[in-house]
């Protein structure tokens, strides 16, 4: 595989494992997310064409650290009645499980490293 296809699966497993996660209410996309989808909507708008969703995994962004492995970082917004720490720890523990257990399973292995940011709650 390549690291392109890689880091797709990677993000669409780490996405699906904070999403799962109870008090995350979504992921943040960062500032070059939000623009890239302005313009696809700005495009659209003038083309006439049909504007697609956002991709599942906008909020998510990993690379390949030095020691082979991955590092992954999570933009969260939680539910306001939920304690930020507990959630920010669970979101840490289950997608590096998931993005681990996505490595396995395509004969891939190394350190996940996960960084969650908690941008707002709701």
């Amino acid at each position: 595989m390549t690291a392109a296809v890689d880091r797709e699966g990677v993000h669409l497993a780490a996405a699906r494992a904070a999403l799962a996660v109870p008090g995350v209410a979504a992921l943040q996309p960062s500032l070059t997310e939000r623009l890239a989808l302005a313009a696809s909507r700005t495009k659209h708008a003038v083309t006439g064409a049909k504007a697609t969703s956002p991709p599942t995994s906008v909020g998510i962004r990993s690379a390949l650290s030095s020691e082979d492995g991955w590092q992954v970082e999570v933009r969260c917004i939680l539910h306001a009645d939920h304690r930020v720490a507990d959630v920010a720890r669970q979101v840490r523990e289950h997608v590096g499980i998931a993005v681990t257990a996505y490595l396995t399973q395509h004969g891939t292995s190394g350190p996940v490293t996960v960084l969650v940011t908690v941008t707002r709650a709701l």
